[in-house]
């Protein structure tokens, strides 16, 4: 999976802004084709502390919000599912992200 934000950053100023409160999250989408709904998750999103908002926090359940609802009976159920982890600020993978060091 892709990291997204931390493309001009050193290991050194990820570091300082992870002690600072910046963490790693997902957030998901759903899309529904009446009979078929999908679930899926983001690529993973570098979130600061100064800066907690991500466009693509606001993309990802205007998607969902869009399209997610069409599908019986998954659709409504994973939609909400979706907008909730996202408006919460998304699924914090942190932990799997940052492995310490052996």
């Amino acid at each position: 999976m892709k990291i997204i934000g931390t493309e001009n950053l050193t290991r050194e100023q990820v570091q300082h802004e992870l002690s600072k409160g910046a963490k790693f999250v997902i957030y998901q989408y759903c899309v529904s084709l009446l009979v078929i709904t999908f679930r899926r998750p983001s690529d993973i999103y570098f979130v600061t502390a100064d800066r907690p908002f991500t466009g693509a926090r606001l993309g990802y359940s205007l998607l969902s919000f869009i399209a997610g609802w069409w599908g019986i009976p998954w659709g409504p159920i994973w939609t909400v599912q979706s907008l909730w982890t996202n408006l919460s600020g998304g699924r914090d993978v942190t932990a799997q992200v940052v492995k310490p060091a052996a």
